[in-house]
């Protein structure tokens, strides 16, 4: 069984569609599609050229979607003697001028789609390639078998068009691959009578949905099977493998579980630790994964595992550990572009080239494209892998509203000090005597101080009344002025409440000094409540018998506690007290 290790889970909900490839159980693969949100590479589009850089040898093409398609001069397809190629873009393609082109590489941030001239259109067991010749084997097949499959292809005597075989091809008959190959045929006949009615940008061929995509290009013999929680894709795949593949077809099962399908095998958990930035090894060690523009850095190291005989055994070992764990976070991230392994560091060659070949062995498991560069004296790997889609994180996260993707933002203390220069400079530059100010509560307390003494200091160099409100829905990077006026203005509409004031309050936690007293909040005001501490978590109505700028202070003088649903009657509700409106004074919601 350890041969059929395999599975393949495919869980569809209105809006989303998930596929996940489990190997020994593990998670090995993600894939994630959203309606409106589909995979584009693979489709072919009619587009019109835009335009041509003869400086960058590339034109963009429009192809309908938000941003124009880009194809270098590599990608452009000629059909003349390959030794009479041009060699400028400018002598194959002018701007206006329409032409077909299949995405090889989504949109992704700013970049548009990566396209190429050069047509395919896959199957389940042949790749048809328009316009090209010959027959190509996948190398991942042994020589034998790449033998006897190249042969079918050539008595199937195609005319126009050149294969590739592809690895799931492992054992298929002529008669398999004739049929595969009348579907292709069909096909591109297809396409080319869209491309006849249609004028550009349009969309010829579009790649199947994800679900029949993974099924169509890995499923085979060595797969347990593949199960399916929604009796329409059930259907789907069931139909798909007994066309094609029919001895595999009792191997697609409809999940019965009362849990949804992907929590049941631990996807789900999965997925959200594939988003974090490190991934722990067995032995105690651990990768750290960051994400620049260009390229993606891995970083490997110990942790807590200290070994049990020597250092470069334990180095080792951890580095072996990597190797495996590293290529599933590729495939499970889909991470592509120019990758570095920051390896720890070994002494001895033979050990740096064995981390070396395992990594290489294990990238055998990944069917993208890879290429890797030798290892350094320092331990570092530099690798390719061929990106295609945004991968998990491009699909699932978007970048951070606070910090926008730098991953740090400044410290209260640096927010505290930039607030304290800009309001000792408006203080010199307005005639009102007080402000409100609203900011995050750990930047008021550092504007405050302790028992108000930075406060004062403040208002005594500037000659201005400030209050600050701490507010937990403000960032720590941001502030505003709220209002500004006299200072009796400033004073009622910063103060929720005023002394001989009646309120219904929630008593929410001991009071961190006197546990015999409590803390309630009014909108992050507080207000200690003497005695409150044996009734945390229950209502009352509270006097209030002092009030200063940063707390209020109140005392019990209900004997019950009060349900907040409970409906109070006239006279009572006479007594509440709301809480001031600062409407009068509101100056707008920019910062300052």
């Amino acid at each position: 069984m350890a041969t059929r290790a395999k599975q393949i889970l495919v869980s569809a909900e209105p809006n989303e569609l998930k596929v996940a490839v489990l190997e020994q159980g593990r998670l090995c693969e993600i894939y994630v599609e959203r309606k409106g949100r589909r995979p584009l590479a693979g489709n072919i589009y009619k587009g019109k050229v835009e335009n041509v850089l003869p400086g960058m040898e590339a034109a963009f093409v429009d192809i309908g979607l938000e941003k124009n398609g880009f194809l270098y001069v590599e990608e452009v397809m000629v059909h003349e003697d390959p030794d009479k190629r041009p060699k400028k873009i400018t002598q194959m393609l002018r701007s206006g001028q329409e032409i077909l082109v299949q995405i090889v590489k989504d949109p992704m941030g700013t970049k548009g789609a990566r396209l190429t001239t050069q047509l395919s259109i896959p199957g389940r067991f042949l790749v048809y390639v328009p316009e090209g010749d010959g027959v190509g084997v996948s190398r991942r097949l042994e020589e034998e078998e790449r033998q006897r499959l190249r042969q079918l292809c050539r008595e199937l005597k195609v005319q126009g068009a050149g294969l590739i075989v592809r690895t799931a091809a492992e054992g298929a008959t002529k008669k398999e691959l004739m049929a595969d190959l009348k579907f292709l045929e069909k096909m591109w006949q297809t396409v080319k009578g869209r491309d006849k009615n249609a004028s550009s940008p349009s969309l010829l061929y579009s790649e199947a949905e994800v679900s029949l995509k993974v099924v169509r290009d890995i499923f085979n013999d060595t797969f347990e099977r593949v199960l399916v929680d929604t009796q329409r894709e059930y259907d789907k795949i069931r139909s798909f493998i007994k066309k094609t593949t029919p001895q595999l077809a009792e191997r697609v099962e409809l999940y019965q579980g009362s849990k949804p399908l992907l929590e049941t095998y631990g996807v789900d958990e999965e997925i959200k630790k594939a988003l974090h930035r490190r991934v722990d090894l067995p032995s105690g060690g651990y990768l750290i994964i960051e994400h620049t523009e260009a390229l993606t850095i891995i970083d490997v190291n110990t942790g807590r595992y200290v070994g049990r005989t020597r250092l470069e055994d334990t180095i080792v070992k951890t580095n072996i550990e990597a190797c495996k764990e590293v290529v599933r976070q590729l495939r499970l991230r889909d991470i592509g572009g120019i990758i570095i392994i920051d390896f720890i560091d070994m002494a001895r060659p033979r050990n740096r080239q064995l981390v070396l070949d395992t990594l290489g062995e294990e990238l055998e498991t990944d069917r993208t494209k890879t290429y890797i560069v030798e290892l350094s004296p320092l331990g570092l790997v530099e690798m390719t892998r061929q990106n295609v889609t945004e991968g998990l994180r491009g699909i699932l996260t978007k970048t951070c509203p606070t910090c926008e993707g730098e991953g740090v933002i400044i410290s209260e203390e640096t927010m505290a000090l930039e607030i304290e220069r800009r309001l000792r400079r408006l203080a010199s530059t307005t005639p009102s005597e007080a402000f409100l100010v609203e900011v995050h509560p750990k930047v008021a307390a550092m504007l405050i101080g302790q028992g108000g003494t930075k406060l004062r200091e403040i208002e005594e160099e500037t000659g201005k009344y400030f209050s600050f409100e701490g507010l937990d829905t403000i960032p720590i990077d941001t502030f505003e002025i709220s209002a500004e006026g006299s200072r009796e203005a400033i004073q009622r509409a910063s103060l929720p409440v005023a002394e001989g004031d009646e309120v219904r309050l929630r008593i929410e936690e001991a009071h961190m000094y006197n546990p015999a007293d409590a803390i309630s909040k009014i909108d992050g005001y507080v207000v200690s409540i003497a005695g409150g501490g044996k009734m945390v978590g229950e209502d009352h109505r509270v006097r209030i018998d002092s009030v200063t700028r940063t707390c209020a202070y109140g005392s019990v003088i209900d004997d019950e506690p009060v349900s907040i649903d409970t409906e109070l009657k006239d006279e009572d509700k006479k007594e509440d007290v709301e809480v001031p409106k600062r409407e009068d004074w509101k100056r707008g919601s920019g910062n300052h």
